[in-house]
């Protein structure tokens, strides 16, 4: 992916009551958890000692995001940069299936033709009201699209982001298919990933 940035990095938000009830959230907007609050600080003391140097944060405007990246700027030598809030960073819209228990996913989507099974998650494809995954990968090339602007030409951008967002970032990043993209590791919270190499 050909991108003026210098450096890209994904970090997923903490833990937020939907993850900890062991509900699906999608764009539900409930706050972290105490253990959320936690894994956000040490985010923040991670990505300030192993990448100090992040000149931009943009961040989904969920607030299980904003919070995560309000943190992780704090960490940052003088409290900066102020974290912005781009839109195409919210999660999938989970359609009918937002507040579904975890553990139902397979029966409430209709079988297991409609899901994909992956290491830890097992992923719902078509739903009502819902996004598929071809739609959210369109959503996450224009995510990269963005950052193509000359704004960012030369910085060390943070995208804090949501587990399936975040997937498909990467899968756009690197060219994959969305099934590719899925069949990745799991994206836990708060983890950092770098996006590299740039072409």
């Amino acid at each position: 992916m050909d991108l003026p940035v210098r450096s890209l990095y994904l970090c997923r938000h903490g833990q937020d009551e939907d993850n900890a009830e062991g509900l699906l959230n999608g764009q539900r907007n409930r706050p972290l958890t105490a253990l959320g609050r936690e894994q956000a600080a040490a985010a923040a003391d991670f990505i300030r000692t192993k990448y100090p140097h992040i000149d931009v944060i943009l961040c989904s405007p969920l607030s299980r995001a904003t919070d995560t990246a309000l943190a992780i700027a704090q960490g940052l030598p003088n409290g900066q940069p102020v974290p912005v809030l781009l839109d195409l960073l919210k999660e999938r819209n989970f359609g009918v299936m937002s507040g579904k228990p975890i553990a139902d996913i397979v029966s409430l989507a209709g079988g297991d033709d409609n899901v994909i099974k992956t290491d830890k998650v097992t992923y719902f494809l078509e739903v009502e009201g819902g996004e598929n995954f071809p739609t959210l990968l369109k959503r996450a090339e224009e995510v990269l699209d963005y950052l193509k602007r000359p704004i960012f030409s030369g910085q060390n951008v943070l995208l804090v982001c949501h587990g399936d967002i975040g997937k498909m970032i990467r899968a756009a990043f690197h060219q994959w298919t969305w099934q590719q993209g899925l069949q990745t590791p799991y994206f836990a919270n708060t983890e950092v990933l770098e996006l590299k190499p740039f072409a």
